[in-house]
């Protein structure tokens, strides 16, 4: 049995399938970031699904594709986790890049595949190997056009008071703004990217109005000129995107797109699907 996982901040989606690429089971757990949990967390969240806890012994490999697993050190941490915990099983650990490329780019193409969901990235696959020329730094200092980048706007509007009265009594309605309760999930609490991500949702309901539109905009942008355009080739390849602020905001995505002439390829929520395809090709 095949375990295939590919792991945002937010959740992380399992697949289990045989040899011949039938599916045994798929289930959900909380996001695996290795920069932001320890590994009692990440045993824990494990733990939490029953699939996954009564399987652990019977999986034969696991293919795991995942936020904060772009350096080696992250890699082996996560790899060291994942042995003692599915204590049969060959281990692979590979940052989400790879899913995203695996799952968008047909064989042996060449195109620039980026992520925007909870956090964000950005490489080149030249059709065999994937170059990346920006290490991220985490969600403080990056992650631009993500979901945590946007629900930092949000409530940076509400709490300087610039966002439009309307808007602010919905936000009220939907969130629990109180301010002990904000820093105890920002500073206190496991995931802080992921908890800000979650007011995403409300810029994408409201993506119409001004008051989201700036952020929307500028933050395609920044991610444009800040990620894409590090490679020379950006205006010549297609690019594909993986990740729900992609997915939701795509005709904006397209609209900024086209400014810069950049060709928009696949985009997609998620690429779970794509790597059953892949991995029984390649099995």
């Amino acid at each position: 049995m095949k375990l295939l996982v590919d792991s945002g901040s937010t959740k992380a989606d399992w697949i289990a399938i045989d040899d011949n690429g039938k599916v045994l089971f798929t289930t959900q757990t909380l996001g695996l970031n290795p920069e932001v949990l320890d590994k009692e967390e990440i045993i824990s969240r494990l733990e939490d699904k029953f699939d996954i806890s009564h399987n652990k012994e019977k999986a034969s490999h696991l293919f795991f594709y995942g936020a904060g697993c772009g350096t080696d050190r992250m890699k082996d941490f996560l790899t060291i986790v994942f042995k003692e915990y599915f204590t049969n099983a060959l281990i692979s650990v590979h940052e989400d890049t790879f899913a995203a490329v695996y799952a968008t780019t047909p064989k042996d193409e060449k195109a620039i595949v980026c992520i925007l969901g909870t956090g964000s990235n950005c490489s080149y696959f030249d059709g065999k190997v994937l170059h990346q020329k920006v290490q991220s730094l985490g969600y403080i200092a990056m992650d631009d056009c993500s979901g945590n980048r946007f629900g930092r706007h949000l409530i940076r509007g509400y709490y300087f008071n610039k966002m439009p009265k309307e808007l602010a009594l919905e936000f009220e309605e939907e969130y629990n703004l109180d301010a002990d309760y904000i820093k105890n999930n920002l500073y206190k609490e496991p995931n802080p990217n992921a908890y800000l991500a979650t007011f995403a949702k409300f810029l994408i309901k409201h993506k119409d109005t001004e008051f989201c539109k700036k952020f929307i905009y500028a933050e395609m942008e920044e991610f444009v000129e800040n990620y894409i355009m590090q490679f020379e080739n950006y205006t010549e390849v297609p690019v594909h995107f993986i990740g729900s602020i992609a997915f939701y905001l795509k005709e904006e995505l397209e609209e900024v797109l086209s400014k810069y002439q950049i060709k928009i390829g696949n985009v997609l929520r998620r690429p779970i699907d794509g790597l059953i395809a892949y991995h029984i090709i390649n099995k």
